[in-house]
């Protein structure tokens, strides 16, 4: 990918986890994976892992880097928040709007009343200190219409977008306008955590595993890599490529940040998740809400697939390896041996892929062993998620299916609480192993409730046909 040339003082620093093979001849890492080879030249631009912009040679470097997700940009400044207006998407919820202006002081906001039953008028926040202007949807249209008519109302070259249910902490901004420096860059998203202290199960779950929270991880945000979109609760874009895109579909009532992405994605902009900035969100943590929500987040896997296809699929995965995780779970002697050799031609595929790379046989048991284990995992999510309803009749009717949907289950939430249990707040108490995994089987039964019911709705089976690579 090209794009445009990076301005002199940009940085981009190697991410810790890709491997330097062959004394720095290739780069072997990003998301997805992929194996990088470096010209001599290229090799010597590189001190530490970390490359400055000077000049065109550096600038193309740079932009290969981070097209290769490699590499996370360090850029030096950004522009000011006097080029940003706020946009408030709100329906009824008055006084979510004004504990969120009281954090925003400073900023141009356009507060966009989405058919709320008492309408919230300019008067009523009369005493906030910020330029509030509010227009109004004599009903609703949902919030990506509210969104578009509150972006419409901006003249600025950046449009900040924050919902009525979140409060962002010190810095945000400037930590977002920052990557705006590389001007492919459209649109960028913070990290979103918890408002309140939770002070109950439900609450001390979202806590560590929000379906708004991305992780601790700075990423892009590409199709298929570990942040593959970002909520459109607290994102920040250039709007003259908003613009170009038509903003938000305002078909999809939910999805809709989703297919903003994408369609971004597909246009050639690039997209950052930058979880040094902090939004709170005051989370749902009544149980029946809770669940419902999550239901309706996995409605919009139907609506996504038939714009999108094959962006939503539940697995993407190698055929081999899929071959090798089947024959495991046969159960019989003869699976397992077929499984270890099948398990051998995928490493020897892999060393065969690394050979023009001076490699030690440990790298290649490396990468091999990653790769099964991360199509382990997704193939355990699966089951337990998008094929629920599949797995629990074959669980009723054979055995053999019953050991493998259990294995799953727990493997699955294991891995899962012992991923995310250093993400909550220092002093929010943890959530037990126990009691974890049963919230996560509800979470997941209630996400694939809403994906069979959007696909049934649809009457289109993209959001569950896996992608299978050779």
């Amino acid at each position: 990918m090209t794009g445009p040339r990076l301005p002199d003082g940009f940085a981009v620093q190697v991410d810790r986890r890709v491997k330097v093979l062959g004394e720095g001849s290739a780069l072997l890492g990003g998301s997805p994976t992929r194996l990088l080879r470096l010209a001599p030249a290229a090799q010597t631009m590189l001190n530490g892992g970390r490359l400055e912009v000077h000049d065109a040679v550096s600038a193309q470097l740079a932009r290969t880097l981070l097209d290769a997700t490699v590499a996370h940009p360090r850029p030096a400044s950004g522009p000011s928040h006097r080029d940003v207006t706020l946009v408030i998407p709100v329906r009824d919820n008055a006084s979510g709007v004004r504990r969120l202006l009281t954090a925003v002081r400073g900023l141009r906001v356009v507060v966009v009343d989405d058919g709320s039953q008492t309408p919230l008028e300019q008067v009523d926040l009369a005493d906030v200190h910020s330029d509030v202007q509010v227009l109004r949807h004599a009903r609703s249209r949902g919030p990506a219409a509210a969104r578009n008519t509150g972006m419409a109302a901006c003249n600025t070259d950046y449009v900040a977008f924050l919902d009525s249910d979140v409060v962002p902490r010190r810095g945000w901004l400037e930590a977002l306008l920052g990557h705006f420096c590389d001007p492919a860059v459209a649109l960028v998203a913070p990290r979103i955590v918890g408002l309140r202290e939770p002070d109950s199960l439900v609450g001390r779950y979202e806590a560590v595993r929000s379906s708004l929270d991305l992780g601790l991880r700075e990423a892009p945000v590409v199709p298929y890599g570990t942040v593959s979109y970002v909520p459109s609760a607290a994102i920040i874009c250039r709007r003259s490529v908003l613009k170009e895109v038509g903003g938000f579909d305002e078909t999809l009532r939910s999805g809709e940040d989703v297919d903003l992405c994408w369609r971004l994605i597909e246009s050639g902009a690039r997209l950052r998740y930058e979880p040094i900035a902090l939004v709170a969100h005051d989370h749902r943590t009544q149980m029946r809400e809770w669940f419902l929500r999550k239901a309706f987040y996995g409605s919009s896997a139907a609506p996504l697939a038939s714009r999108h296809p094959g962006k939503t699929a539940p697995l993407v995965i190698s055929g081999w390896t899929l071959v090798a995780w089947m024959l495991l779970a046969m159960g019989s002697s003869i699976g397992y041996l077929a499984s270890v050799v099948v398990a051998m031609l995928t490493g020897r595929r892999i060393a065969k892929s690394l050979s023009s790379v001076e490699t030690e046989p440990k790298d290649v048991a490396v990468v091999a062993a990653h790769g099964l284990w991360s199509a382990a995992m997704q193939l355990a999510s699966a089951i337990c998620r998008h094929y629920w309803p599949v797995a629990l009749i074959a669980a009723l009717v054979s055995r053999r299916c019953r050991q493998v949907v259990l294995v799953a289950a727990v493997v699955d939430g294991v891995v899962d609480w012992l991923t995310r249990n250093g993400k909550a707040e220092d002093d929010t108490k943890p959530v037990g192993l126990l009691t974890y995994v049963l919230l996560k089987r509800l979470d997941d039964l209630a996400y694939g409730v809403g994906l069979w019911s959007g696909v049934v709705r649809e009457r289109h089976l993209g959001a569950l046909k896996p992608q299978i690579r050779t």
